[in-house]
């Protein structure tokens, strides 16, 4: 039988570790670590191989949710830098593989189980091995392209959670403007986060002449109570959703259907149509009918991840 392999989702707040066997996830060894109050990543994975007992490994797959460069990823939202090297030695692996967590999320498409499939918007119907688009709404904010091609596929990294919020409406340019003066520049991922829901948030206060303070978990059990600033806060939130998906479809052509990742993405989606999502994902002028060829889902399965991890292993076996 063939050894283990051992795979790692590692996002700003937790850090997931499971084993494969010949591309197949074992789900008993799933195991969940909180990222807080560790230095690096090298400890939680050798605490894990500890308390499985595993000596021999076949090698590793780390996601991580941060730019990837000659193997070494940075993570945005957390003080950790992952090297291929130091895995492999923590690990006594030979073969390590470095991702970004969104190209891990888009090997995974294939492979997710339909139920953890939520439809958005309908779309048309996907074309066999047409371009995939995977968006990631969590505690940051990327995407990444699925490109199916002769040699098999490739997935390729981004970090456009970093480029400039996108601005039509007067409420967008004062959005941009308060986020500025606080951070500097207003990015995608200074609205399109967790942190980046507080920010909203604050403007709406502000705006409002109100001084209130609430974390990303509060401002939505205010917004389930019908909060009349934290559902204008929602509504910002949406709508700005709305417009990046937009532009990413409109650079990408995803024709096989957009994805949606991520903790802030699953938290909203029963907000989506209250709050004008899909109008804001059309309005892109005499463009806005094109972008009814884009089928959207929800992808529900917290360890999608590492099914990406499993299949590029196995891909360039």
């Amino acid at each position: 039988m063939s050894r283990y392999t051992l795979l790692a989702d590692i996002g700003g707040t937790n850090t997931r570790v499971v084993l494969s066997q010949e591309g197949r996830l074992l789900p008993e060894t799933i195991s969940r670590y909180a990222n807080a109050g560790q230095p690096a990543l090298e400890p939680v994975l050798r605490a894990y191989i500890a308390e499985k007992g595993i000596a021999d490994l076949d090698g590793a797959c780390i996601a991580a949710a941060g730019p990837v460069r000659d193997g070494v990823a940075t993570m945005t939202n957390l003080s950790w830098v992952i090297e291929s090297g130091a895995v492999a030695q923590a690990l006594r692996a030979g073969r390590v593989s470095v991702l970004n967590d969104l190209q891990a999320q888009g090997y995974a498409l294939g492979r997710i189980a339909p139920e953890m499939l939520r439809p958005i918007l309908p779309g048309r119907p996907a074309l066999p091995d047409a371009s995939q688009l995977v968006i990631g709404i969590g505690t940051g904010f990327n995407a990444a392209p699925v490109h199916e091609g002769p040699g098999g596929r490739i997935v390729t990294a981004s970090e456009c959670g970093h480029v400039t919020l996108p601005v039509s409406s007067e409420a967008d340019e004062r959005l941009a403007r308060f986020v500025a003066r606080e951070h500097g520049f207003a990015s995608v991922e200074d609205v399109l986060s967790g942190r980046g829901l507080v920010h909203v948030y604050d403007f709406v206060c502000a705006e409002a002449g109100q001084e209130v303070s609430r974390d990303s978990a509060a401002i939505m059990a205010a917004i389930a109570a019908g909060d009349p600033l934290a559902r204008d806060a929602a509504r910002l939130f949406v709508r700005a959703m709305g417009a990046v998906a937009g532009d990413l479809a409109l650079t990408h052509l995803p024709f096989g259907g957009i994805y949606l990742i991520g903790g802030m993405a699953r938290a909203f989606t029963p907000l989506l149509t209250e709050y004008g999502f899909e109008q804001a994902f059309h309005a892109k002028g005499r463009f806005s009918n094109f972008l009814s060829a884009f089928p959207m889902h929800l992808i529900e399965d917290d360890y999608a991840a590492l099914l990406g991890c499993a299949a590029y292993m196995n891909m360039i076996k």
